[in-house]
């Protein structure tokens, strides 16, 4: 099945330029250096599969001239990964159906939680978000004849999900990966990681860390993401090893079926 990536934001939690920043990388001229909150779009035929709703998800969808949504995968559930949850309702009144999203109990309470009117009975004049929740543990599950298996990461001392599907995976906001969840990721020709800056961070891995976890599992390519506003685009990206690149908003990325 073929698979295309598109990366809607490469961007930490507060998104680049940062809100109040007069730093080189906030203030350059770069469009690379421009990036919203982490997300991407898998193209796989006709279906387009989103992984997380930050809270650029309208302006990335616009930006994608995306139409159609046909399945929304979540990683877990902070604020930059499931705000933009609401901006589902314009694919609701165009397809006439509920849009499919997959998350962990965990993942979706705090959607529950956040999104109340969403779930609630209430009649109400206004519309809201129509969706169909799907729970996902470790195991293996299927959106839209692909296979996303779960891969356990570590951000913080949260036990949250990156994915593997075709012979890619999504791995960002991760300060450590399990070696059992390094086993699984072996074979790729694409693999996303996380790699917010070069100074430790307790939630998030560092440039160094990211680069010698793709050394490690040697994917034809991989991508930094969750990227702030320490690492400028031209200068980062020159001095990291051949196959590592960073992601940017807007990459479009065509995955390898056999590797």
């Amino acid at each position: 099945m073929a698979l295309k990536i598109r990366v809607l934001g490469s961007g930490t939690s507060s998104g680049v330029p940062t809100i109040g920043c007069r730093c080189a990388v906030c203030t350059s001229n770069d469009p690379r250096d421009r990036r919203l909150r982490p997300s991407i779009l898998i193209r796989t035929g006709e279906s387009n599969i989103v992984i997380d709703t930050t809270p650029d998800f309208r302006a990335q969808v616009l930006a994608a001239g995306i139409d159609r949504l046909d399945a929304i995968v979540y990683t877990h559930w902070h604020a930059d990964h499931i705000l933009g949850m609401d901006d589902v309702r314009p694919f609701n009144f165009r397809q006439k159906a509920k849009i499919p999203i997959y998350s962990s109990p965990a993942t979706f309470a705090a959607i529950e939680r956040i999104f109340d009117y969403v779930f609630d009975s209430h009649e109400r004049n206004t519309s809201v978000p129509k969706i169909d929740v799907n729970l996902i543990g470790d195991s293996p599950f299927d959106v839209c004849g692909l296979e996303f298996e779960p891969i356990p990461v570590l951000h913080g001392d949260a036990k949250i999900f990156g994915f593997r599907f075709g012979n890619a995976a999504y791995l960002t906001d991760h300060s450590a990966i399990p070696e059992s969840s390094m086993r699984r990721l072996g074979g790729l020709d694409v693999l996303f990681l996380d790699a917010l800056r070069h100074k430790p961070h307790p939630t998030h891995s560092t440039v160094a860390d990211s680069i010698a976890t793709a050394k490690a599992l040697k994917p034809a390519r991989a991508y930094f993401t969750h990227i702030c506003h320490d690492l400028p685009h031209a200068a980062t990206e020159a001095s990291l090893p051949a196959g590592i690149f960073l992601a940017r908003d807007g990459l479009e990325i065509e995955v390898a079926e056999r590797v």
